[in-house]
């Protein structure tokens, strides 16, 4: 495709993008929850379609897309687990919320630390967050990094990718923090969702139509359309790599903190509920691009320029091609802005704010935005690494995060787990699971993953049955999130 369509493409997306996030700006972000939360004001319009662009991202029509490509029809079941993991937040969800709204949390670790009574549990959490994110937040510039080089023939480099996410990201972010990322969200999912959908009729009608499409992956592609068909996905595959993903939604900060930004309980229903249907035709629209590939260039070395080699194809016309591009493009951006936002809020409130003497909001908010950049730069560096498939990193960085799922559950429905579990599981099984990567270690075949999960539950568990819990605040902490879940219900 000609570089010049994609740079003009890349120039309008910049303007248009900026503009919104501009007009997003309302009243002044000078506190840390105007900055990072939006005032708790969010819509739940706004909140669904921000949602979903902040977990769709590169992973979706560049990474499961090359999981196809690589392993078939395994990876529709491994997505649709990760929808199934979605239940989670209606049940955590609302328990989130108000619990944000009552006791004013910024951030998931801070909420940690309050309820376990520790400010180190914060501190802890939130180093944890930044040391496994920043692969994730890597892969998403990795993916507009092989999307633009991949679709230009090489004539915009791979670096040069990078560095215009990463440079986008930065901007979004500081604009008006979540604001301007959640408006530019909502554009960026409706863009890309609609013009993806667009390209995959458009493939499906060029390879002979439906019936056809499927004739030809059963003749001359039968592995792809069975488990475990080539073999990528056998049985302990397919469990590492979905299992981290049945609990992204909580193990995942960028996440977990939308839970406090919806401005009511209606709002947040509305959010759950538009992100699981906008997350279900997104699926079934990256199966359907991995297989196009598939049949249509079934050489590739790399399963992650299976979409670039779509977009670029004569079957996709040009104008198409460019527009689904800077769809992925923002798709990328709109999540690794949030990630940004996340983590400098993270290490402004938790770090920052519990290591220094009485902080002021004004001065944590400072350094959140002196952290946004840096953050970045650290992201940037690791995509220059080009390390393995993109699927693959997203689910490492998941295995990593997952150590504090066993410390969310104790949160809400464990009134014996305590301070110490929680440092012991997160702490452990945190060193463990770098250990097992570093090293590529899997004990019985089981993925890092599995086994950071499984440390995790049994430290929390077993040192909080050793040590005193916090009763006080508990009994407190979990009496009124009874209470206010039932007034909400009555409401």
């Amino acid at each position: 495709m000609n570089a010049s369509y994609v740079w003009w493409a890349i120039g309008i997306y910049i303007i248009v993008s900026l503009v919104i996030a501009v007009l997003s700006r309302t009243g002044k972000q000078n506190n840390m929850v105007s900055y990072f939360l939006g005032d708790r004001k969010l819509g739940g319009i706004v909140s669904a379609l921000s949602y979903s662009a902040t977990t769709y991202s590169a992973f979706m029509l560049v990474g499961l897309a090359g999981l196809t490509y690589t392993g078939g029809v395994g990876a529709l079941g491994f997505e649709l687990i990760y929808l199934m993991g979605v239940s989670l937040i209606v049940f955590f969800g609302p328990r989130f919320w108000v619990v944000g709204k009552k006791y004013g949390y910024v951030t998931p670790s801070q909420m940690l630390g309050d309820r376990y009574q520790n400010k180190t549990i914060s501190i802890v959490v939130a180093l944890t967050s930044c040391l496994f994110l920043i692969p994730y937040s890597a892969v998403q510039l990795t993916g507009v990094g092989y999307l633009l080089a991949g679709i230009t023939d090489n004539e915009i480099s791979f670096s040069t990718g990078v560095i215009i996410a990463t440079i986008l990201a930065v901007l979004f972010s500081y604009i008006a923090g979540i604001r301007s990322v959640a408006w530019t969200d909502s554009l960026q999912a409706l863009f890309m969702i609609i013009t993806s959908t667009i390209v995959i009729l458009v493939l499906v009608n060029g390879l002979g139509g439906f019936s056809g499409f499927f004739e030809t992956l059963e003749t001359e592609h039968p592995q792809i359309l069975a488990v475990p068909g080539n073999g990528y996905f056998d049985f302990l595959t397919f469990i590492g790599l979905t299992i981290p993903w049945l609990f992204f939604s909580l193990s995942n900060p960028q996440v977990s903190q939308r839970l406090f930004m919806p401005s009511s309980m209606k709002n947040l229903k509305i959010m759950i509920t538009g992100f699981m249907l906008f997350g279900l035709v997104y699926t079934l629209v990256a199966i359907f691009w991995g297989f196009s590939a598939t049949i249509m260039f079934p050489d590739l070395e790399n399963a992650d320029l299976a979409t670039p080699s779509i977009l670029s194809s004569d079957l996709v016309p040009s104008i198409l091609g460019v527009i689904v591009m800077v769809g992925i493009m923002a798709a990328a951006i709109s999540t690794i802005d949030s990630i940004l936002l996340t983590l400098a809020s993270m290490f402004a409130k938790d770090v920052y704010g519990n290591m220094k003497k009485q902080p002021t909001d004004r001065m944590q908010l400072q350094i959140g935005k002196i952290v946004i950049p840096i953050i970045a730069i650290l992201a940037y560096l690791f995509a220059e690494m080009e390390l393995n498939i993109i699927v693959v990193l997203s689910v490492a960085s998941s295995a990593g995060l997952i150590i504090v799922v066993p410390a969310i559950f104790g949160t809400f429905f464990w009134k014996r787990g305590t301070a110490a579990g929680v440092l012991a599981s997160v702490i452990g099984s945190g060193i463990i699971v770098i250990l097992f990567e570093a090293f590529r270690i899997k004990p019985l075949g089981l993925s890092t993953g599995i086994w950071g999960l499984i440390l995790s539950a049994s430290l929390f568990i077993t040192v909080s049955l050793m040590t005193k819990a916090p009763e006080e605040k508990a009994e407190e902490f979990l009496g009124y999130v009874k209470a206010a879940l039932k007034k909400e219900k009555g409401k």
